[in-house]
Protein backbone atom coordinates (compact mmCIF):
# COMPACT_ATOMS: atom_id res chain seq x y z
CA UNK A 1 0.00 0.00 0.00
CA UNK A 2 1.78 3.15 -1.21
CA UNK A 3 0.43 6.73 0.63
CA UNK A 4 1.55 9.79 1.37
CA UNK A 5 -0.27 10.44 4.13
CA UNK A 6 0.19 14.87 4.95
CA UNK A 7 -1.60 17.59 6.81
CA UNK A 8 -4.39 19.35 5.15
CA UNK A 9 -5.38 20.82 8.51
CA UNK A 10 -4.32 24.47 9.18
CA UNK A 11 -2.96 23.58 12.59
CA UNK A 12 0.27 21.66 13.50
CA UNK A 13 0.17 17.79 13.32
CA UNK A 14 1.41 15.55 16.22
CA UNK A 15 1.57 12.14 15.13
CA UNK A 16 2.44 9.97 17.85
CA UNK A 17 3.70 6.20 18.09
CA UNK A 18 2.21 4.11 20.49
CA UNK A 19 -1.46 3.63 22.25
CA UNK A 20 0.17 2.67 25.62
CA UNK A 21 -0.48 4.97 29.27
CA UNK A 22 2.10 7.88 27.68
CA UNK A 23 0.20 8.32 24.33
CA UNK A 24 -2.95 8.51 25.53
CA UNK A 25 -2.59 10.85 28.17
CA UNK A 26 -0.09 13.27 25.75
CA UNK A 27 -3.52 12.94 23.59
CA UNK A 28 -6.01 13.55 26.01
CA UNK A 29 -4.01 16.80 27.24
CA UNK A 30 -4.40 18.42 23.65
CA UNK A 31 -7.80 17.99 23.46
CA UNK A 32 -9.41 21.46 22.17
CA UNK A 33 -5.69 22.51 21.21
CA UNK A 34 -5.03 24.17 17.97
CA UNK A 35 -3.01 20.64 16.59
CA UNK A 36 -4.15 17.90 14.76
CA UNK A 37 -3.39 14.85 16.65
CA UNK A 38 -2.40 11.21 14.64
CA UNK A 39 -1.95 8.59 16.80
CA UNK A 40 -0.38 5.43 15.27
CA UNK A 41 -0.19 1.69 16.86
CA UNK A 42 -0.14 -1.78 15.52
CA UNK A 43 -3.17 -2.78 17.40
CA UNK A 44 -6.63 -0.70 17.57
CA UNK A 45 -6.53 -1.43 21.41
CA UNK A 46 -4.73 -0.07 24.27
CA UNK A 47 -3.41 -2.51 26.72
CA UNK A 48 -3.00 -2.49 30.57
CA UNK A 49 0.11 -4.70 31.03
CA UNK A 50 0.46 -4.74 34.84
CA UNK A 51 -2.58 -7.63 34.80
CA UNK A 52 -1.49 -9.41 31.57
CA UNK A 53 -0.20 -12.00 33.92
CA UNK A 54 -3.66 -12.39 35.29
CA UNK A 55 -4.79 -13.34 31.72
CA UNK A 56 -2.17 -15.54 31.06
CA UNK A 57 -2.81 -18.03 34.11
CA UNK A 58 -6.69 -17.35 33.50
CA UNK A 59 -7.58 -15.08 35.97
CA UNK A 60 -9.11 -12.51 33.24
CA UNK A 61 -10.35 -12.51 29.91
CA UNK A 62 -8.33 -10.87 27.61
CA UNK A 63 -11.16 -8.01 26.82
CA UNK A 64 -11.01 -7.30 30.81
CA UNK A 65 -8.06 -5.49 30.17
CA UNK A 66 -7.97 -3.85 26.54
CA UNK A 67 -9.55 -0.99 25.07
CA UNK A 68 -10.30 0.29 21.63
CA UNK A 69 -8.40 3.17 21.41
CA UNK A 70 -11.26 4.94 18.56
CA UNK A 71 -13.60 4.67 21.85
CA UNK A 72 -11.19 6.53 24.40
CA UNK A 73 -11.31 9.53 22.23
CA UNK A 74 -14.56 9.00 20.44
CA UNK A 75 -15.49 12.80 21.69
CA UNK A 76 -12.02 14.50 20.62
CA UNK A 77 -12.48 15.91 16.84
CA UNK A 78 -9.09 16.66 16.48
CA UNK A 79 -7.79 12.96 17.05
CA UNK A 80 -7.75 10.26 14.53
CA UNK A 81 -6.16 6.96 14.42
CA UNK A 82 -4.52 4.43 12.31
CA UNK A 83 -3.78 0.48 12.41
CA UNK A 84 0.24 0.41 11.31
CA UNK A 85 3.49 -1.07 12.00
CA UNK A 86 5.83 2.02 12.17
CA UNK A 87 9.14 0.85 10.09
CA UNK A 88 11.69 3.72 10.35
CA UNK A 89 11.58 7.49 10.72
CA UNK A 90 13.12 10.64 8.12
CA UNK A 91 14.20 13.75 10.50
CA UNK A 92 15.09 15.08 7.47
CA UNK A 93 12.12 15.00 5.63
CA UNK A 94 9.32 15.27 8.66
CA UNK A 95 8.34 11.89 7.16
CA UNK A 96 7.15 8.23 9.22
CA UNK A 97 7.76 4.88 6.83
CA UNK A 98 4.45 2.86 8.03
CA UNK A 99 3.26 -0.15 6.37
CA UNK A 100 0.04 2.24 4.93
CA UNK A 101 2.85 4.64 3.81
CA UNK A 102 4.38 7.88 3.98
CA UNK A 103 2.59 10.17 6.99
CA UNK A 104 4.19 13.74 7.46
CA UNK A 105 4.68 15.45 10.93
CA UNK A 106 4.85 18.60 12.48
CA UNK A 107 6.27 17.31 16.02
CA UNK A 108 6.50 13.59 16.60
CA UNK A 109 6.15 11.76 19.83
CA UNK A 110 7.60 8.20 20.03
CA UNK A 111 5.78 6.14 22.71
CA UNK A 112 6.20 2.98 21.45
CA UNK A 113 7.07 1.28 25.40
CA UNK A 114 9.53 -1.65 25.44
CA UNK A 115 9.50 -5.35 24.08
CA UNK A 116 10.89 -8.66 26.06
CA UNK A 117 15.35 -8.45 26.37
CA UNK A 118 16.55 -12.15 26.00
CA UNK A 119 19.99 -10.47 26.33
CA UNK A 120 21.43 -12.26 22.53
CA UNK A 121 20.59 -15.67 23.89
CA UNK A 122 18.46 -16.74 20.53
CA UNK A 123 18.07 -20.25 21.18
CA UNK A 124 16.46 -19.62 25.32
CA UNK A 125 14.26 -16.74 22.84
CA UNK A 126 13.20 -19.05 20.20
CA UNK A 127 11.78 -21.53 23.30
CA UNK A 128 11.19 -19.59 26.15
CA UNK A 129 7.47 -17.22 26.52
CA UNK A 130 7.61 -13.88 26.67
CA UNK A 131 4.43 -11.86 27.96
CA UNK A 132 4.47 -8.17 26.93
CA UNK A 133 1.54 -8.06 24.59
CA UNK A 134 -2.36 -9.58 25.23
CA UNK A 135 -1.81 -12.17 22.07
CA UNK A 136 1.62 -13.21 24.20
CA UNK A 137 -0.41 -14.04 27.22
CA UNK A 138 -2.95 -16.08 25.09
CA UNK A 139 -0.47 -18.22 24.17
CA UNK A 140 0.57 -18.62 27.29
CA UNK A 141 -2.32 -19.36 28.92
CA UNK A 142 -2.73 -22.19 25.76
CA UNK A 143 0.58 -23.23 26.40
CA UNK A 144 0.03 -24.22 30.04
CA UNK A 145 -3.51 -25.78 29.44
CA UNK A 146 -1.83 -28.01 27.47
CA UNK A 147 1.06 -28.88 28.74
CA UNK A 148 -1.46 -30.16 31.54
CA UNK A 149 -3.46 -31.67 29.40
CA UNK A 150 -0.81 -33.50 28.11
CA UNK A 151 1.09 -34.69 31.51
CA UNK A 152 -2.31 -36.72 32.09
CA UNK A 153 -1.73 -39.48 29.06
CA UNK A 154 2.45 -38.89 28.91
CA UNK A 155 3.57 -42.22 29.98
CA UNK A 156 7.46 -41.12 30.49
CA UNK A 157 8.05 -40.17 33.81
CA UNK A 158 11.04 -37.47 32.34
CA UNK A 159 9.02 -36.00 30.11
CA UNK A 160 6.13 -35.76 32.55
CA UNK A 161 7.96 -33.91 34.24
CA UNK A 162 9.10 -31.41 32.23
CA UNK A 163 5.53 -31.05 31.13
CA UNK A 164 4.66 -29.97 35.37
CA UNK A 165 7.99 -28.04 36.11
CA UNK A 166 7.50 -24.38 35.60
CA UNK A 167 10.00 -21.99 35.41
CA UNK A 168 9.86 -18.39 35.11
CA UNK A 169 13.11 -16.27 34.47
CA UNK A 170 13.25 -12.87 36.35
CA UNK A 171 12.78 -11.69 39.77
CA UNK A 172 10.93 -8.33 38.57
CA UNK A 173 7.03 -7.36 39.21
CA UNK A 174 6.28 -9.38 36.84
CA UNK A 175 8.10 -12.44 37.39
CA UNK A 176 6.74 -12.54 41.19
CA UNK A 177 3.67 -11.63 40.30
CA UNK A 178 3.60 -14.28 37.61
CA UNK A 179 5.08 -17.15 40.51
CA UNK A 180 2.81 -16.24 42.58
CA UNK A 181 -0.68 -17.21 40.27
CA UNK A 182 1.21 -20.39 38.89
CA UNK A 183 1.73 -21.58 42.93
CA UNK A 184 -2.06 -20.39 43.62
CA UNK A 185 -2.99 -22.12 40.42
CA UNK A 186 -1.48 -25.09 41.42
CA UNK A 187 -2.93 -25.34 45.06
CA UNK A 188 -6.44 -24.13 44.33
CA UNK A 189 -7.41 -25.72 40.58
CA UNK A 190 -5.37 -28.46 39.43
CA UNK A 191 -6.73 -30.52 42.40
CA UNK A 192 -10.21 -29.63 41.10
CA UNK A 193 -9.26 -29.96 37.54
CA UNK A 194 -6.86 -32.11 37.43
CA UNK A 195 -7.16 -34.94 39.84
CA UNK A 196 -5.48 -37.37 38.11
CA UNK A 197 -2.15 -35.43 38.67
CA UNK A 198 -0.39 -35.15 41.62
CA UNK A 199 0.23 -31.82 43.06
CA UNK A 200 3.51 -32.56 44.50
CA UNK A 201 4.98 -33.19 41.16
CA UNK A 202 4.05 -29.49 40.04
CA UNK A 203 6.80 -27.81 40.56
CA UNK A 204 7.19 -23.51 40.06
CA UNK A 205 10.48 -21.81 39.84
CA UNK A 206 12.42 -18.46 39.80
CA UNK A 207 15.46 -17.76 38.67
CA UNK A 208 16.57 -14.35 39.47
CA UNK A 209 20.35 -13.01 38.37
CA UNK A 210 20.81 -10.69 41.48
CA UNK A 211 20.75 -11.66 44.89
CA UNK A 212 16.82 -9.95 45.62
CA UNK A 213 14.06 -10.32 44.58
CA UNK A 214 11.80 -6.62 43.13
CA UNK A 215 15.68 -5.03 43.24
CA UNK A 216 13.97 -1.56 42.55
CA UNK A 217 11.79 -1.89 45.66
CA UNK A 218 12.81 -2.12 49.54
CA UNK A 219 14.89 -4.27 51.09
CA UNK A 220 11.68 -5.24 53.26
CA UNK A 221 9.79 -5.67 49.91
CA UNK A 222 12.23 -8.20 48.45
CA UNK A 223 13.02 -10.28 51.49
CA UNK A 224 8.64 -10.41 52.01
CA UNK A 225 7.89 -11.26 48.74
CA UNK A 226 10.43 -14.03 48.49
CA UNK A 227 9.01 -15.79 52.15
CA UNK A 228 5.46 -15.00 50.55
CA UNK A 229 6.27 -17.20 47.45
CA UNK A 230 8.26 -20.04 49.29
CA UNK A 231 5.37 -20.12 51.18
CA UNK A 232 3.28 -20.79 48.69
CA UNK A 233 5.82 -23.39 47.48
CA UNK A 234 7.54 -21.33 44.62
CA UNK A 235 11.34 -22.77 44.29
CA UNK A 236 13.14 -19.39 44.58
CA UNK A 237 16.87 -19.41 43.53
CA UNK A 238 19.09 -15.93 43.44
CA UNK A 239 22.29 -15.12 41.82
CA UNK A 240 21.64 -17.95 39.34
CA UNK A 241 21.96 -16.97 35.57
CA UNK A 242 20.07 -18.89 32.67
CA UNK A 243 22.80 -20.50 30.34
CA UNK A 244 20.78 -22.17 27.57
CA UNK A 245 17.25 -23.74 27.23
CA UNK A 246 17.14 -26.05 24.34
CA UNK A 247 13.27 -26.38 24.90
CA UNK A 248 13.42 -29.60 26.51
CA UNK A 249 15.94 -28.47 29.67
CA UNK A 250 17.23 -25.11 31.15
CA UNK A 251 20.74 -25.11 31.99
CA UNK A 252 21.56 -22.48 35.40
CA UNK A 253 24.93 -21.21 36.21
CA UNK A 254 24.84 -23.49 39.79
CA UNK A 255 25.03 -26.31 37.17
CA UNK A 256 21.74 -27.46 38.04
CA UNK A 257 19.60 -28.75 34.60
CA UNK A 258 15.42 -28.27 35.22
CA UNK A 259 13.66 -30.80 32.45
CA UNK A 260 11.08 -28.17 31.67
CA UNK A 261 8.72 -27.54 28.75
CA UNK A 262 7.79 -24.23 30.69
CA UNK A 263 9.78 -21.16 30.84
CA UNK A 264 8.39 -17.91 31.07
CA UNK A 265 10.72 -15.35 30.32
CA UNK A 266 10.37 -11.88 32.25
CA UNK A 267 14.20 -11.04 32.89
CA UNK A 268 14.61 -7.77 31.12
CA UNK A 269 13.18 -5.38 28.65
CA UNK A 270 14.71 -3.06 25.93
CA UNK A 271 12.97 -0.47 23.93
CA UNK A 272 10.45 -0.54 21.00
CA UNK A 273 13.08 1.75 18.51
CA UNK A 274 11.93 2.43 14.97
CA UNK A 275 14.71 2.46 12.50
CA UNK A 276 16.31 6.26 11.42
CA UNK A 277 18.05 6.50 15.20
CA UNK A 278 21.97 7.04 15.06
CA UNK A 279 23.41 4.78 17.30
CA UNK A 280 25.07 7.67 19.54
CA UNK A 281 20.90 8.72 20.45
CA UNK A 282 20.83 5.47 22.08
CA UNK A 283 21.11 4.60 25.49
CA UNK A 284 21.62 1.13 27.56
CA UNK A 285 18.35 -1.15 27.22
CA UNK A 286 17.70 0.22 23.54
CA UNK A 287 16.11 3.39 25.03
CA UNK A 288 16.43 6.98 23.16
CA UNK A 289 18.26 9.78 24.87
CA UNK A 290 16.05 12.71 25.56
CA UNK A 291 16.67 15.75 27.04
CA UNK A 292 14.91 17.33 30.33
CA UNK A 293 12.35 18.31 27.95
CA UNK A 294 11.93 14.65 26.70
CA UNK A 295 13.15 16.03 23.24
CA UNK A 296 15.55 13.71 21.36
CA UNK A 297 18.75 15.11 20.82
CA UNK A 298 19.60 17.08 17.74
CA UNK A 299 15.98 16.78 16.84
CA UNK A 300 13.60 19.71 17.84
CA UNK A 301 10.63 18.16 16.73
CA UNK A 302 10.79 14.40 18.07
CA UNK A 303 9.91 13.11 21.32
CA UNK A 304 10.14 10.02 23.55
CA UNK A 305 8.06 9.28 26.82
CA UNK A 306 7.44 6.16 28.94
CA UNK A 307 10.00 3.04 28.45
CA UNK A 308 11.58 3.72 25.27
CA UNK A 309 12.79 6.93 26.43
CA UNK A 310 16.00 7.45 28.82
CA UNK A 311 16.25 10.59 30.26
CA UNK A 312 19.73 10.48 32.05
CA UNK A 313 20.50 12.74 34.79
CA UNK A 314 23.20 12.47 37.86
CA UNK A 315 20.30 11.55 39.93
CA UNK A 316 18.90 8.75 37.23
CA UNK A 317 22.23 7.89 35.73
CA UNK A 318 20.11 4.75 34.06
CA UNK A 319 16.82 6.45 33.47
CA UNK A 320 13.50 6.73 35.02
CA UNK A 321 12.26 2.99 35.75
CA UNK A 322 9.88 1.95 32.88
CA UNK A 323 6.81 2.03 34.94
CA UNK A 324 3.19 3.14 33.71
CA UNK A 325 3.62 6.48 36.23
CA UNK A 326 6.67 7.40 34.39
CA UNK A 327 5.07 7.65 30.90
CA UNK A 328 1.46 8.76 32.31
CA UNK A 329 3.41 12.12 33.77
CA UNK A 330 5.96 12.32 31.21
CA UNK A 331 2.67 12.69 28.22
CA UNK A 332 0.58 14.91 30.64
CA UNK A 333 3.66 17.13 31.07
CA UNK A 334 5.00 16.98 27.24
CA UNK A 335 1.49 18.29 26.29
CA UNK A 336 1.96 21.52 28.07
CA UNK A 337 5.23 21.81 26.16
CA UNK A 338 4.61 21.13 23.18
CA UNK A 339 1.96 24.04 22.81
CA UNK A 340 4.91 25.89 24.52
CA UNK A 341 7.19 24.87 21.47
CA UNK A 342 4.59 26.14 19.07
CA UNK A 343 4.46 29.30 20.56
CA UNK A 344 8.10 30.01 20.95
CA UNK A 345 7.60 29.87 24.57
CA UNK A 346 10.39 28.45 26.95
CA UNK A 347 9.31 24.72 27.96
CA UNK A 348 9.84 23.74 31.40
CA UNK A 349 11.77 20.55 32.63
CA UNK A 350 10.29 17.29 33.30
CA UNK A 351 10.66 15.92 36.88
CA UNK A 352 9.46 12.62 37.93
CA UNK A 353 7.52 12.48 41.05
CA UNK A 354 7.92 9.56 42.62
CA UNK A 355 4.44 7.96 44.25
CA UNK A 356 5.53 4.31 45.27
CA UNK A 357 5.51 1.42 43.97
CA UNK A 358 3.85 -2.04 44.56
CA UNK A 359 3.98 -6.04 43.75
CA UNK A 360 1.38 -8.87 44.17
CA UNK A 361 2.83 -12.31 45.03
CA UNK A 362 -0.91 -13.83 45.80
CA UNK A 363 -4.17 -13.58 48.08
CA UNK A 364 -3.68 -11.62 50.22
CA UNK A 365 -0.25 -11.09 49.59
CA UNK A 366 1.48 -7.71 48.50
CA UNK A 367 4.26 -5.53 49.29
CA UNK A 368 3.78 -1.72 48.73
CA UNK A 369 6.29 0.92 49.19
CA UNK A 370 5.03 4.68 49.30
CA UNK A 371 8.15 7.21 49.93
CA UNK A 372 9.34 5.86 53.92
CA UNK A 373 5.79 4.22 53.84
CA UNK A 374 6.53 0.27 53.50
CA UNK A 375 3.97 -2.14 54.63
CA UNK A 376 3.12 -5.94 53.41
CA UNK A 377 0.65 -8.58 53.73
CA UNK A 378 -3.15 -7.97 53.24
CA UNK A 379 -3.75 -4.51 53.79
CA UNK A 380 -1.37 -3.78 51.15
CA UNK A 381 -2.96 -6.79 48.91
CA UNK A 382 -6.18 -4.31 48.93
CA UNK A 383 -4.54 -1.37 47.95
CA UNK A 384 -2.79 -2.65 45.29
CA UNK A 385 -6.20 -3.91 43.82
CA UNK A 386 -7.82 -0.90 44.22
CA UNK A 387 -4.75 1.11 42.63
CA UNK A 388 -4.88 -1.27 39.66
CA UNK A 389 -8.97 -1.39 39.39
CA UNK A 390 -9.00 2.42 39.24
CA UNK A 391 -6.36 2.81 36.75
CA UNK A 392 -8.08 0.25 34.12
CA UNK A 393 -9.74 2.20 31.07
CA UNK A 394 -13.16 2.00 30.67
CA UNK A 395 -16.26 1.10 33.60
CA UNK A 396 -16.92 -1.87 32.35
CA UNK A 397 -13.21 -3.46 32.38
CA UNK A 398 -13.58 -2.13 35.94
CA UNK A 399 -16.72 -3.66 36.33
CA UNK A 400 -16.05 -6.90 34.96
CA UNK A 401 -12.51 -6.74 36.70
CA UNK A 402 -13.91 -6.20 40.09
CA UNK A 403 -16.68 -9.02 39.61
CA UNK A 404 -13.52 -11.98 38.57
CA UNK A 405 -11.89 -11.19 41.49
CA UNK A 406 -14.43 -11.00 43.90
CA UNK A 407 -15.91 -14.54 42.61
CA UNK A 408 -12.32 -15.52 42.68
CA UNK A 409 -11.47 -14.29 46.25
CA UNK A 410 -14.29 -16.65 47.73
CA UNK A 411 -14.54 -18.98 45.32
CA UNK A 412 -10.62 -19.72 45.16
CA UNK A 413 -11.78 -20.44 41.20
CA UNK A 414 -10.11 -18.87 38.06
CA UNK A 415 -12.98 -18.82 35.71
CA UNK A 416 -11.24 -18.16 32.03
CA UNK A 417 -9.43 -21.98 32.01
CA UNK A 418 -9.91 -21.93 28.00
CA UNK A 419 -7.89 -23.23 25.38
CA UNK A 420 -9.51 -20.73 22.46
CA UNK A 421 -6.82 -21.41 20.14
CA UNK A 422 -4.22 -24.15 20.24
CA UNK A 423 -0.21 -22.62 20.50
CA UNK A 424 2.04 -23.99 18.58
CA UNK A 425 5.85 -22.15 18.46
CA UNK A 426 7.12 -23.74 15.75
CA UNK A 427 3.93 -22.08 13.71
CA UNK A 428 5.74 -19.11 15.29
CA UNK A 429 9.05 -19.41 14.05
CA UNK A 430 11.29 -21.89 12.65
CA UNK A 431 14.56 -20.87 12.87
CA UNK A 432 15.41 -19.00 16.24
CA UNK A 433 18.60 -17.65 14.26
CA UNK A 434 16.12 -15.70 12.01
CA UNK A 435 14.08 -13.68 14.57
Amino acid sequence: MDQHITNSSKFPKVVIVGGGFGGIELAKRLKNKEVEILMLDRHNYHTFQPLLYQVATGGLEADSIAFPLRKIFKNQKNFTFRVTEVDSIDPSAKIVNTSIGKITYDYLVLATGSDTNFFGQKEVEHFSMAMKTIPEALNLRSMILQNLEEALIEGDPVRKASLLNFVVVGGGPTGVELSGALAELKKHILPEDYPELSVKDVNVYLIEGSDELLGAMSDEASAKSKQFLQEMGVKVLTNIRVLGYDGDVIKLSNEQAIPTKNVLWSAGVKGAIPGGFPPETIARGNRIVVDEFNRVAAQPRIFAIGDVAAQITPDTPNGLPGVAPVAIQQGKHLAKNILRFMNNEQPEPFKYSNQGSMATVGRNKAVVDIGKIRFQGIFAWFVWMFVHLMSLVGFRNKVVTFVNWVWSYFSYDRGTRLIIRRFNRESMTEDPSAK
